[in-house]
């Protein structure tokens, strides 16, 4: 297969809203991206930029310092990655509005997700937080504005009265922040276009999305992670966007983080899948259209969701994706270049069994998560419910009541000593794994989440092993003799 993409720009997405990546890490993986075929990065900061003034309450704990992220821009710099900023703007704004200090600007008062678009106060803050984020990213040629997802729009008490008046839809109370936050960007950086999400404007009317002006301000990305998406409906909506004066688009893929909150291990067939749908759409869709994709890997599902797959684990199906993007499928060919930019043997990309011990950075991580998932639960599984002597002689009734047999005591301790100490010493290796790459408070939450439930079920049933057993029996003491005859 030749090199010749439909995508001239490729955008590998970094979400920094859960385990975000040491600048150690990155200097690593940066050069593999563009060995690769990204040329651009799209970061979506979220409260890992260090924000300051009255938003220096939004910064995470592990936040990047200003000259970690002037570190990252120069690292991207060296591997001929381009740079797109992203600031959610609208929607998926929990990381700001779930602070006290900022509550009085949700939309709807319970909710931590969408910003009102009524105050004054939340277009300066968004505003303010754009002007920090272009300070460190000075020439930056596209700024994401976020914008997806922008739930429970029109339920405030605000929102309520104001969609009571004259022509007022939910639709144009959306198109009217978007305008109002995007002609801020090009009023302060004209050379500086804004990039948008395009879900909320995707069943706006034809004739309302022409005449609100958005269309000159903004390029919209087209986001869809389906591994069977509808070529042809995307077709439709880009000609309905070109119909409606936009001038460039973007599509949006998913090389993980999209197929489960919860998920460990990325699927890669899934998200190959998905990136062969957008090469067909590319070739149906209106000529000269597409700027770029973005490859994105979701870390959260939102602010508040737990881990989905670290981006160790996704780098097997990035290299997959960005591969098939630039060669235009994933033949024999492919899959070989993919295996000697990643040192394995032979990738699988129908299940999470792949050979070789893998040479590229954060390998060792993708090992013994691929452990921990396929094998931790179902040991213990295979132990506390499936193993004879457990259920046969210390079931729940039995371990309630700590009752068993003493025999049973020498067949089942053994086995649980054996397995706690394997995944206890694996863990150990994974924690020091993961601390390379990552910050105290990912690996923590990771360990917590993946492995300790099962831990705490090994620690569970060895403590209602021992209490059941009792202590050892006492000898009885001889009789005193005291010289008498009974």
């Amino acid at each position: 297969m030749s090199v010749s993409s439909p995508f001239k720009m490729r955008l590998v997405h970094l979400d920094l809203k859960g385990a975000p990546p040491k600048v150690s890490y990155l200097a690593e993986v940066f050069p593999l991206f563009r060995a690769l075929g990204a040329n651009g990065l799209l970061i979506e900061y979220e409260d890992m930029f260090p924000y300051n003034g009255h938003l220096r309450l939004l910064r995470a704990k592990h936040a990047y310092s200003p000259s970690e992220i002037r570190e990252i821009l120069h690292l991207a710099t060296l591997s001929e990655l381009e740079v797109i900023p992203l600031v959610q703007t609208f929607g998926h704004m929990e990381f700001v509005l779930k602070h006290e200090a900022l509550a009085h600007l949700r939309e709807v008062a319970l909710f931590p997700n969408t910003l009102s678009p009524h105050e004054a106060e939340s277009l300066a803050l968004v505003r303010t937080m754009i002007g920090q984020v272009m300070e460190l990213h000075p020439g930056a040629r596209w700024f994401h504005i976020g914008c997806d997802e922008v739930y429970y729009l029109g339920e405030g008490e605000a929102s309520r009265q104001w969609l009571q008046q004259g022509q007022n839809n939910k639709a144009k109370l959306c198109l009217s922040h978007v305008k109002a936050v995007a002609s801020h960007v090009l009023a302060q950086h004209p050379a500086t276009t804004p990039l948008v999400w395009d879900d909320m404007l995707r069943t706006i009317p034809e004739d309302q999305l022409s005449a609100s002006g958005v269309p000159q301000l903004v390029e919209p990305v087209l986001w869809d992670y389906g591994a069977d998406l509808d070529i042809h409906d995307k077709a439709l909506l880009m000609e309905k966007y070109r119909e409606c004066g936009f001038s460039r688009l973007w599509a949006a893929s998913a090389f993980k983080g999209a197929t489960g909150a919860s998920q460990a291990l990325t699927p890669i067939e899934h998200h190959l899948r998905n990136h062969m749908q957008w090469l067909q759409v590319a070739g149906g869709g209106p000529a000269d259209m597409l700027q770029g994709i973005v490859l994105t890997g979701w870390q959260r599902y939102d602010h508040f969701s737990v881990l989905c797959e670290l981006l160790p684990v996704g780098i097997p199906s990035l290299a997959v994706c960005l591969q098939s993007l630039l060669r235009g499928g994933f033949a024999e060919d492919v899959k070989a270049r993919v295996e000697n930019f990643l040192g394995i043997s032979n990738l699988e990309i129908t299940d999470f069994t792949s050979e070789g011990a893998a040479s590229f950075p954060g390998s060792d991580i993708l090992a013994l998560v691929t452990q921990v998932s396929l094998q931790l639960r179902s040991s213990v599984d295979a132990l506390l419910e499936r193993d004879r002597y457990v259920t046969g002689w210390f079931s729940h009734y039995h371990r309630r009541r700590r009752l068993i047999h003493p025999v049973m005591v020498q067949h089942i301790r053994p086995q649980v000593l054996s397995l706690l100490a394997r995944w206890s010493a694996l863990e150990q290796e994974l924690q020091a794994a993961l601390q390379r790459v990552f910050y105290p408070d990912a690996v923590e939450e990771w360990l917590e989440e993946n492995m300790h439930p099962s831990l705490r079920r090994l620690q569970g049933l060895l403590q209602d092993l021992s209490e059941a057993a009792g202590p050892p029996p006492l000898l009885a003491s001889p009789c005193p003799d005291t010289g008498q005859d009974p």
